[in-house]
């Protein structure tokens, strides 16, 4: 009887182990889901802290997988309840990055635009009283032009901030900016020029 109860108890002892040994389940879902609710943004937006977030998660895959490589007894999910623990930190630190960045281009794209349309506005002006004379009127048709392509380049970083892609309205905001100042030094030169030859 003695010997049986023994044999019970050593039954029941193999069962508690091999049922404690079970992968973290929750927290690993809870990871993965941290990883992809962060990817469509963190990815573009803050992309280091994304990266860091994946290698977090390839962490806590290679240690289940050497844990399931084990015998059932020998597993052990300790660790990996704690890389778990990181990649959700990880990923919850990179989606959080994310919005930051996201928040600050998009504060940069309008101030561009805005600063763009005073720049436009004030070349145009720039253009208007511009030197007139022989050979000039081509010139001054070169500049017009070129202020009405920035003018529709601004209006396609102002179409890029409206649908959330303040990267792509910065880079045109800023293009616009270069465009618009090449256009007034061309002006300003073109006044200097003139100024300097009525003067000698």
């Amino acid at each position: 009887m003695t010997k049986f109860r023994v044999a019970l108890i050593a039954i029941a002892m193999v069962a508690f182990a091999v049922g404690c040994a079970k992968p973290p389940q929750a927290e690993i879902d809870s990871a993965k889901a941290a990883l992809e609710s962060a990817r469509a943004e963190a990815a573009e937006y803050a992309p280091e802290a994304f990266s860091a977030a994946e290698d977090a998660m390839a962490n806590l895959e290679t240690e289940l997988k050497a844990q399931e490589e084990k015998f059932a007894l020998m597993r052990r999910y300790e660790t990996s309840k704690q890389l778990a623990a990181s990649a959700t930190d990880a990923a919850n630190t990179a989606a959080q990055q994310a919005t930051a960045e996201k928040q600050r281009l998009q504060q940069q794209a309008n101030d561009l635009i805005a600063q763009a349309k005073t720049s436009i506005t004030e070349a145009g002006t720039l253009v208007d009283s511009a030197p007139k004379g022989k050979g000039s009127q081509a010139d001054i048709a070169a500049l017009k032009a070129d202020l009405a392509a920035a003018e529709s380049s601004l209006a396609e970083a102002e179409a890029a901030v409206a649908a959330g892609k303040y990267k792509d309205a910065v880079a045109k905001a800023e293009s616009v900016q270069q465009s618009v100042q090449s256009v007034k030094t061309a002006v300003e030169e073109a006044m200097a020029a003139k100024g300097g030859r009525k003067g000698t």
